[in-house]
């Protein structure tokens, strides 16, 4: 989420890359020029004052704050307050699930029994949390790297642990699509990260696809979870039986 700062910060690159002077500023806001000096060296003003540099400047105010909020770095981990925060109403945490998957507004709505004011509150909430940057008319930018993952001993895993895992596994995975590979061996140290990175490409495309497919019609796509994992382990009954 963009600051004020941040926005100061755009506000002296954009007088920079205009040539013009404190001095200039100062004339077109019909303030002293150590008014203006002042004002952009501590990094913070109201953001009506911004908004009437942005007038001067002949910037757009709203285009402004989206290309400071588009440049802000993107997460790659939540915090565990934020992830508790996810996971603490369930309402949220559907919501949650689907704007990962870019689901917009409406269909959250027609897919699940919310109201629009409740999904219009979660998404709200969502971007408190600093998961999303929501935007007029309700949508919203992701504030997520490519390369997010939730946190492995983090409240959102240990809900799946606890809540989801048992219900994922027991279906049969023999429908069209669908497959579960349970391959056990020994290889070298060295190479285990080599198989870590290309399951984490599988994620990668599998993510991707679903990006591309959302100009499908709905009747054309199939909700589909890819679960992928790796770990040093063995069975604890089969543990107790080594020498």
């Amino acid at each position: 989420m963009s600051t004020t700062a941040d926005l100061v910060t755009a506000l002296k690159k954009e007088l920079k890359a205009a040539q013009l002077t404190y001095a200039d500023l100062a004339a077109k806001l019909g303030v002293a020029e150590s008014s203006v000096k002042r004002m952009l060296s501590k990094g913070d003003m109201p953001l009506s004052r911004v908004d009437a540099i942005c007038r001067a400047l002949k910037l757009d105010f709203a285009e402004l704050a989206r290309r400071v909020a588009d440049a802000q770095p993107l997460l790659a981990e939540l915090t565990q307050e934020q992830e508790r925060a996810v996971v603490a109403d369930k309402k949220l945490l559907l919501v949650a699930i689907c704007v990962l998957s870019q689901w917009t507004l409406e269909q959250i709505v027609t897919c699940y029994r919310l109201s629009e004011a409740e999904c219009i509150a979660c998404l709200a909430q969502l971007d408190r949390i600093g998961i999303i940057e929501l935007r007029p008319l309700n949508r919203y930018r992701l504030r997520l790297a490519k390369a997010f993952r939730w946190r492995p001993h983090g409240p959102v895993m240990q809900f799946f642990r606890e809540d989801v895992v048992l219900d994922y596994y027991s279906g049969g995975f023999d429908g069209p699509g669908e497959g579960l590979l349970l391959v056990h061996g020994s290889v070298s140290r060295s190479l285990a990260p080599v198989f870590l990175e290309r399951l984490q490409r599988v994620a990668q495309d599998f993510a991707q696809q679903h990006l591309a497919d959302q100009k499908l019609p709905e009747d054309a796509r199939e909700a589909y979870t890819l679960v992928l994992g790796m770990r040093r382990w063995e069975f604890a009954a089969f543990m107790a039986l080594r020498r």
